[in-house]
């Protein structure tokens, strides 16, 4: 089997694609044939060692999380799914290796596929959706009738955060760039501002403000919450930790596997409630450059990079 691996953390000069012997899967485990992988920020992040303390240092390690196949084989003890059926998922931080032929990882990792849902639309969606269904129930405690105000609202996580929102029955409004802001209308964000709004005219407006890019100024967030409200931000520094620890509204997320979240995002999706836009499709063999391109890329993205083996 073939996959996209590293010998060293660092930037993407130091990918390789190169065959490698997949793992059976052992107790609680599942084996799954690729079908397409999906591009997160955290994958690069990885790469480069940031999470070393958790991913330590053997290598080679696999790239990528967000995948969608076909389960090829199970462990003992998995009743969650069977051999054969399609499925959408992520690899553990620790296993990684999405962007492969083949990956192993926990069952409860992995959900069926929605049948409405393309390879390609069910691999955008693991980690963006439940970190931000995680984001509004676990730590922004949102229900029916609140408001919402989300930061950087076309961003994958972003983006969302809208769609899980509305279907919660709150109301939404955020930020995004001038020239997109027709787009998140049409999403239902309502009002919609540029990056530089003035918070003044929607202080205190929301029950929750969910910073999705991790840029939001502080200042701005205690703005725009209401008292009692919740203040969430899910780029995660030590800086910011020591905030969260602190008497107030402010609360950082650090995203956790959940097959209930993963089976409600799927839901949601299967329903017609979420998509994730994509913005280029690579076969296995091309994605190094692909990788490092977008990587690179400044701006708006599009939408996510979608690798297909």
């Amino acid at each position: 089997m073939k996959r996209i691996q590293y010998h060293e953390y660092g930037g993407p000069e130091v990918l390789r694609l190169e065959e490698y012997e997949p793992a059976r899967p052992g107790p609680g485990e599942v084996l799954v044939r690729v079908r397409a992988a999906a591009v997160n920020p955290m994958d690069a992040g990885i790469r480069r060692g940031r999470l070393k303390m958790v991913t330590g240092r053997k290598f080679p390690r696999g790239l990528g999380h967000d995948f969608s196949g076909v389960v090829e084989e199970v462990g003992a003890g998995v009743t969650r799914v069977r051999a054969g059926d399609e499925v959408l998922g992520g690899a553990g931080i620790q296993g990684a290796g999405a962007f492969a032929e083949m990956v192993v990882t926990a069952a409860t990792n992995v959900t069926m596929k929605p049948a409405n849902l393309s390879w390609e639309e069910a691999a955008a969606l693991p980690t963006p959706a439940v970190t931000a269904h995680q984001a509004l129930t676990v730590k922004g405690r949102l229900r029916a009738g609140q408001s919402v105000f989300v930061a950087g609202a076309l961003g994958a996580v972003g983006r969302s955060a809208v769609q899980l929102a509305l279907t919660m029955g709150a109301t939404v409004a955020g930020s995004c760039r001038d020239t997109a802001a027709g787009e998140a209308r049409d999403l239902g964000v309502a009002p919609v501002v540029g990056f530089d709004f003035d918070p003044a005219q929607l202080a205190a407006r929301f029950d929750v403000v969910l910073d999705a890019g991790g840029k939001l100024p502080l200042r701005t967030m205690r703005t725009l919450v209401k008292p009692g409200g919740r203040i969430v931000d899910i780029v995660p520094t030590p800086a910011k930790f020591a905030r969260a620890a602190l008497p107030g509204p402010y609360e950082v997320l650090v995203t956790k596997e959940s097959a209930a979240d993963l089976d409600h995002i799927a839901g949601a999706a299967r329903d017609g409630a979420l998509r994730l836009p994509i913005a280029a499709t690579v076969p296995l063999g091309e994605a190094i450059p692909a990788l490092t391109e977008f990587e690179h890329r400044e701006g708006p993205k599009g939408g996510k990079l979608i690798i297909v083996p």
